[in-house]
Order: structure tokens, then sequence, then C-alpha cells
């Protein structure tokens, strides 16, 4: 049976359009930041990007995101990149350079490349290694990991309809809604 026209909306043409989807995060606090990979990489299966699409890289630290990302980007096998990481205060506030350094690198990734890049590198204030921290901190990068992956798809879509002309963008939140899990 074939499909019929009214279940190819964009959504539906562009999971099938799907190359690759990276997703590349730090080791530094790896247990805490594997929850982001692992909620992404969950929110991409259950909405049909299957895992034979999903790359996943794991470097040393959050500063080398964005080299790593822009080389990346520049195979031309990805639809998008996902950055996951943790930059704390070690108290000498270096963090706040290397969390700059990082979203700007990645920014200029994305806009060199014309892949799209989404970043969730969080930089706490406050982050102190005990069980309190260590929970609290895992739980909002599960949070995020879910976030960015419904964010990635939407902003794909959205660029698919586009280039595809199959959709005419507005302002309405309407037309960025997530798939149905």
């Amino acid at each position: 049976m074939s499909q019929s026209i009214l279940n190819k909306t964009p959504e539906t043409l562009f999971l099938n359009s799907v190359k690759k989807i990276a997703i590349v995060y730090s080791s530094w606090h790896q247990s805490i930041v594997e929850n982001a990979v692992k909620a992404s990489k969950d929110y991409f299966e259950k909405n049909g990007i299957t895992s034979d699409k999903i790359a996943i890289y794991m470097l040393p630290g959050a500063f080398e995101l964005p080299l790593h990302v822009k080389k990346l980007a520049q195979m031309g096998e990805f639809d998008a990149i996902i950055a996951c990481g943790f930059v704390v205060n070690s108290g000498i506030y270096k963090h706040e350079y290397v969390a700059s350094a990082v979203i700007d690198g990645l920014m200029t990734a994305q806009l060199e490349s014309g892949v799209p890049v989404f970043s969730a590198v969080l930089t706490p204030h406050y982050f102190h290694e005990h069980e309190d921290h260590i929970d609290f901190f895992s739980k909002n990068f599960t949070k995020k990991g879910t976030e960015v992956a419904e964010t990635c798809i939407q902003t794909l879509v959205s660029l698919y309809s586009l280039e595809r002309n199959t959709d005419k963008l507005t302002s309405s939140p309407n037309n960025y809604r997530a798939l149905p899990s």
C-alpha cells in the first residue's frame, strides 16, 4: 500500500531524509554529561531517528568541542551536531572564559558551515563534587539532553521545510511543535 500524500508532512519527509546527527561530548564530569547524551539519543530514537543515524564522539573537555564540531561539519556527513559539556568554576574564574570560548566557537562553526549546531554545554555558577550537586546536575543534563534533541529536530524540520518550500514559516508557535512520542 502506498503512503498517502496526507502522511507526507515536513516531519515525515524530514525523518526519511536524515543522513546522520552527531553528538559530541566532553568527558570532564563524564558521569554527569553522559546523561545529556543518553537523553538525546533516546529522544531521537523515540522520534524515528534510528541509532545507526546517530554518531557519538567523546572528547577530553569542553574546550575541545568547537574544533571537533567544525571538523565534523566540514565533512558534510551530518545534518546537525549537538555538543554537550560541563564547564565548572574551579575557583579561578577561568570557567567564564572557557564557556564563552566554547559557545562562541560552536556558533562560529555553525555559521561558517551551515550545519546546525546545538549546545547542551552548561556552566553552573557553583558546582561541588558532592552527592547533592552530582544528583541535581545529572537530572538537569537529562532534561537538557531531551530539550536539545527536541530543538534539533524542530530546527531541522523547519530548515527542511524552507529548503523544500513545503511549509511557509511564520512567527506562529504552532510551526515549531514536537513530533509525537
